[in-house]
């Protein structure tokens, strides 16, 4: 694949300087930590290795990635090996697609408050998919699924969201059998979102109780609690956008198309279009304009602002796995639910040792054979020290 021309390091490289004496004071450890990740990524900061053809005699410098998990390099490895390993989960059903949405007033609150809300979001969607799920009224079967965090639109604002992928069926309660959903329907969204909106607007207010929720600048008067129940008054009334997206077309297209979703960035570098003169022009998706693919032309220091809008607490899990698909009894479940599905068991592989090998068996791309003559093989050289040794935490 050709490498992008233009990259969100480039930014940072250019304008971060000034974006850090300007925005210094406001910047979380987080976004400091993230910033300076994609700035040394695949730099001689973090050291590397020089490989030589043993055909041709060609050369390269091979960098060091710096792994973070909001750099836009470092994400097709992970996304292929998260692939793999759920490869092995896939059921013979349906599966459905279901994004969470909160109101601008609950994204406000969110930013300033991160940890605490978006777990309040996990907490309340899946508990809100399970319950539904369970009545007998919809489906009644124990359901499993798992739920990716994304905080930004294609504008890269905040705009916090859960993206759920749901098999279309479940256990029955005594676990003896499968029940399928109705073929193309999977959960009545209204009464989806209605029980989605009681349940968080209830976690978010025992957070304020409980003195979790810190507020400032333009939500500083939220820490009175009149304020705080006046400011939620309008979304307690308001519709809580839960929607349902066409189903799958067949198992194996839900892992095609969520590994585009569970380790995707706030922006790709392909989305890049130019960046001159203190300006950034990247590609966005006008959804309220038909999807329609526009150009957005930002300062440099509100590209950075947006991006790092988006840099979540250290340590957050922005994947999480729910019902059938919880860590602790997964395995069980899902080889009961195999069994009632007809499905032979899963054949275990394991991963090459050699991290060159499991590259070219996940992603089709070698790192090994020589770029130029096609023939050769990459092998070191020499090896590389880091020019520096940055303090750079591993949150992928």
């Amino acid at each position: 694949m050709e490498r992008p021309k233009l990259e969100v390091a480039d930014i940072f490289r250019r304008y971060g300087g000034d974006y850090r004496e300007k925005r210094g004071a406001s910047m979380s450890t987080a976004q400091r930590r993230v910033m300076s990740a994609i700035e040394v990524c695949r730099t001689a900061a973090l050291g590397g290795q020089i490989e030589q053809c043993d055909q041709c005699g060609h050369r390269r410098i091979c960098y060091r990635s710096c792994r973070n998990r909001h750099c836009p390099k470092c994400q097709s490895l992970a996304r292929a090996e998260w692939i793999q390993h759920r490869q092995a989960e896939l059921l013979d059903c349906e599966y459905f697609h279901v994004v969470f949405t909160v109101p601008e007033e609950i994204a406000a609150i969110a930013y300033q408050n991160k940890e605490v809300v978006y777990g309040i979001l996990f907490r309340a969607t899946a508990e809100t998919l399970r319950t539904i799920a369970a009545d007998p009224k919809h489906l009644g079967a124990e359901i499993g699924f798992f739920a990716v965090l994304h905080s930004w639109g294609s504008n890269l604002l905040h705009h916090p969201h859960l993206h759920c992928v749901v098999p279309g069926g479940g256990l029955s309660p005594d676990g003896k059998s499968w029940i399928s959903c109705r073929p193309g329907f999977f959960l009545p969204v209204r009464v989806l979102s209605r029980l989605f909106r009681r349940l968080f607007l209830e976690y978010l207010q025992h957070a304020f109780d409980a003195g979790k929720l810190h507020f400032f600048t333009t939500l500083e008067k939220l820490r009175d609690g009149r304020e705080f129940a006046r400011y939620l008054a309008p979304v307690r009334k308001a519709k809580w956008v839960v929607y349902a997206k066409r189903p799958f077309a067949g198992p194996q297209q839900v892992l095609d198309y969520v590994g585009r979703y569970t380790h995707r960035v706030a922006i790709s570098n392909n989305r890049l279009l130019d960046i001159e003169a203190g300006q950034v022009r990247f590609q966005w998706k006008d959804y309220r304009d038909k999807g329609q693919q526009k150009a957005m032309t930002l300062s440099a220091e509100e590209f950075i602002r947006r991006f790092l809008l988006h840099a979540l607490p250290d340590g957050f899990q922005r994947i999480r796995y729910y019902g059938l698909l919880g860590n602790r009894y997964r395995q069980q479940k899902l080889a009961r639910c195999r069994e009632l599905l007809g499905m032979a068991p899963p054949v275990e592989v394991p991963p090459p040792e050699d991290y060159r090998d499991q590259h070219e068996e996940l992603t089709g791309s070698s790192l090994r054979e020589c770029p130029v003559c096609h023939r050769g093989r990459m092998i070191m050289v020499e090896t590389l020290t880091p020019h520096r040794s940055p303090a750079i935490r591993n949150t992928s």
